[in-house]
């Protein structure tokens, strides 16, 4: 059942928009975990819903997008840990010892900066002068 589970979780994924795929996540493990502990279910936030791949590449969104991706993640967050819609978000990461929407983004994209400039071939190189 589990494993099913999973490979919906991941065409899930794998289609769609980010937000609403965080939510799903966020509802799915929420229904399946909710008497477990902080720490199990920051192990979980981690495996499940700051796996974003492709993170590296979010060049072309506008600020509103990622305003509402922070949120969305923010909302997550605060739902799945059982915080209140008043409490602090800086406190509330600093608790749980995540990440800011902030961090996930400039790691994702240093990340992809530096495999692009390790790598090379002839295509890498064409990818790097566009960078």
């Amino acid at each position: 059942m589990f494993v099913l589970s999973q490979i919906s979780l991941l065409k899930l994924l794998l289609n769609g928009n980010s937000c609403k795929n965080i939510f799903y996540l966020n509802l799915f493990l929420l229904r399946k975990y909710k008497f477990c502990s902080v720490e199990v279910k920051t192990i979980l936030f981690r495996s499940f819903c700051l796996c974003m791949y492709d993170i590296g590449l979010w060049k072309v969104y506008n600020k509103g997008t990622l305003n509402r991706f922070r949120s969305c993640y923010h909302k997550c967050l605060k739902i799945f840990f059982g915080y209140r819609q008043t409490d602090s978000v800086t406190d509330m990461l600093f608790t749980l010892k995540l990440p800011s929407v902030d961090t996930i983004l400039h790691n994702g994209k240093q990340q992809f900066v530096l495999s692009v400039l390790r790598f090379g071939n002839n295509l890498i190189d064409t990818v790097r002068v566009l960078i």
